[in-house]
């Protein structure tokens, strides 16, 4: 089948195009690089031309509240393009837990994309994903200072990119959920245990303070960004992926 990876060019878009290109399928990767603005709409109509789904699994360039906006202006323009196109299928990327901390605007703003998928005139999939670990060292560096990093004990279920994109291109190719499927990782750890296991495989001499109001995530209540009974679990596992994986994203 023909179909349009909308932030094709990023962490996750590449390595979607690419596994789904290598299963026979025709993928038309979109992005500005390429000549698509979703904030204007521009190029999004030869992009969608023919596609039969669309997967749509770009980020903001904010974290803060004007990301309410930008996937309130992109969402209607993929929507309205893809319904001109004929697309049958809307599958977008989402955070797992994402309706559950309104106190972070980004969250708010992936749960307002959440809404105007549902609400669209196509059928949809979600695939709702925990924290990656591509974005770990970020996630330190965040609240570092000096040699110590301060970090909560928020539960999380982290998840390589890789296995949220077999996950992704196994939906995008099935028939839409018209709902919502979760991914995560195989182990839940606190926030400040995934500092320390990281810093000890990098070789860093910093050490993790746990501190109940340090950083973004500190917010979080219980477990909600954990995968429920009925997450798809991935095969791999933290530790090991720090082995094999020095490679790390920064912001």
């Amino acid at each position: 089948m023909k179909i349009t990876v909308i932030g094709g060019t990023g962490l996750i878009g590449s390595q979607l195009v690419a596994t789904l290109r290598d299963a026979g399928h025709d993928v038309v990767p979109a992005s500005l690089s390429s000549g698509v603005d979703l904030l204007t709409g521009a190029g999004l109509d030869e992009a969608l031309h023919g596609a039969e789904t669309v997967v749509n699994v770009t980020n903001s360039p904010t974290f803060d509240e004007h990301s309410l906006d930008f996937f309130r202006t992109t969402v209607g323009h993929l929507l309205r393009a893809g319904e001109k196109a004929g697309v049958r299928h809307q599958v977008a990327l989402s955070i797992v837990g994402v309706d559950q901390v309104p106190e972070l605007d980004y969250y708010r703003a992936k749960a307002l994309q959440e809404e105007l998928l549902r609400q669209g005139p196509t059928p949809y999939s979600l695939v709702r994903a925990t924290q990656f670990f591509e974005f770990m060292d970020a996630v330190l560096s965040w609240t570092a200072d000096g040699d110590v990093v301060r970090l909560p004990t928020t539960p999380l279920q982290p998840i390589a990119s890789a296995d949220v994109v077999r996950a992704l291109a196994d939906v995008a190719t099935a028939a839409p959920l018209d709902g919502t499927v979760d991914v995560a990782g195989p182990d839940v750890l606190g926030l400040d245990e995934i500092g320390r296991i990281t810093l000890a495989a990098r070789g860093d001499g910093r050490r993790v303070v746990t501190d109940g109001t340090a950083g973004m995530f500190a917010v979080v209540r219980g477990d909600v960004l954990v995968g429920g009974p009925d997450a798809r679990r991935a095969p791999t596992h933290y530790r090991d992926w720090l082995r094999t994986s020095p490679a790390v994203v920064q912001g």
